[in-house]
């Protein structure tokens, strides 16, 4: 198959790609105009034919653009999105780029769809605690209460389901969990950034919806050569899934630098935010711009008790993933350091956690 990968240069494109090209496919890699395509490994394969390109815009001027580059293409994987700025940053390089994307595919006749999107979407506060999170569980429906990336990637899904009501469309929905791997073991689900060496430890006691970056990548390749994914939505995250406590085990073990952290109770940290949230909302009339960790929807969707099911991902793809836990850190951990600073012992962060009057962090 011909494909062509939009977000090919970012942490989880350049991983798609390469699976891609290991299976035997051609692959049309997407990049925007300003990347530098010579640190990645696959940039001059006989396979891969670079674009540079700019999906927030349709076209340059006499050129079909984003229609040019699905001439001959066999089907799209849609990985790029915004992750970083403001909400109009997000909501141009997220939903806007999907909508060009989509409204190009549809005059190029190119209807094989898989699209990426992210576990962000489900309402994790309206879904009662130990729940398992499966692709039939709720979305979100109060998303004004949550960060710019839950909120544009609930958009994306609109127009991407959107796009599924032509009879003609063949669309796949992935949602990953927290994809991790070398240079991405540290993140928000960990707790919350006060400064760059100091992280509040909030829900140690939560597992984490991990997905190791080539499990990943290798579900989302499956998924474009299965026919029977084609109007799936399905949940893609690693077996035996930590918490998030005995995920920082595994960080240390691994010698990987963490910031220091001050664990509190999660129990503590919900009545706070929704202390901080509703004077926010009654007093301040909703101006003031609150951490995340202070607003209650997104708290939850980063730190609430769940279990998360792949059962689906296996029965439809025949996948499963490859490497564990273990083996993923080994191969992300060669080198790799996060943080510039001094990690704290096991013993020092496990002493403070059960100093909080035995209750569950």
């Amino acid at each position: 198959m011909k494909l062509l990968v939009t977000g090919a240069s970012g942490f989880l494109g350049k991983y798609v790609v390469a699976e891609a090209l290991k299976r035997g496919h051609e692959v049309r890699a997407v990049v925007r105009p300003c990347s530098d395509e010579k640190g990645i490994v696959w940039h001059n394969h006989p396979s891969v034919e670079l674009v540079r390109l700019d999906l927030r815009s349709k076209g340059l001027p006499n050129t079909n653009g984003i229609v040019d580059a699905l001439r001959n293409v066999d089907a799209v994987i849609h990985l790029a999105a915004a992750k970083e700025g403001d909400f109009y940053t997000r909501f141009a390089g997220t939903v806007i780029a999907t909508e060009n994307l989509l409204d190009a595919m549809l005059e190029a006749d190119v209807m094989r769809l898989v699209d990426i999107s992210t576990f962000s979407v489900y309402d994790y506060q309206g879904t009662s605690s130990s729940t398992t999170i499966t692709e039939d569980s709720l979305i979100e429906c109060h998303p004004w209460e949550r960060d710019e990336y839950a909120q544009t990637k609930l958009l994306q899904e609109e127009l991407v389901r959107e796009f599924q009501d032509n009879p003609q469309a063949k669309v796949t929905i992935i949602r990953p969990g927290l994809v991790y791997g070398r240079d991405n073991l540290w993140s928000t689900l960990l707790g919350g950034k006060l400064t760059n060496n100091l992280w509040l430890r909030i829900g140690a006691y939560a597992t984490m919806p991990l997905t190791y970056v080539e499990n990943c990548a290798e579900a989302i390749v499956s998924a474009v050569e299965c026919d029977e994914a084609i109007g799936q939505t399905l949940n893609i995250v690693d077996d035996n899934l930590p918490t998030q406590r005995n995920y920082v085990k595994k960080l240390t073990k691994y010698k990987v630098s963490i910031p220091r952290l001050i664990p509190i109770n999660w129990t503590v940290m919900r009545f706070l935010a929704w202390i901080f949230w509703t004077y926010n909302q009654r007093v301040l009339k909703g101006q003031a711009k609150l951490p995340g960790i202070f607003i209650p929807r997104v708290l939850d969707a980063r730190f609430k008790h769940f279990s998360f099911s792949n059962t689906r991902a296996k029965q439809i793809l025949n996948w499963q993933p490859r490497y564990s836990l273990d083996t993923a850190l080994e191969r992300s951990c060669n080198n790799t350091e996060l943080l510039e600073t001094k990690p704290q012992t096991l013993d020092e962060i496990e002493e403070m956690e059960e100093s909080l009057c035995g209750l569950p962090t």
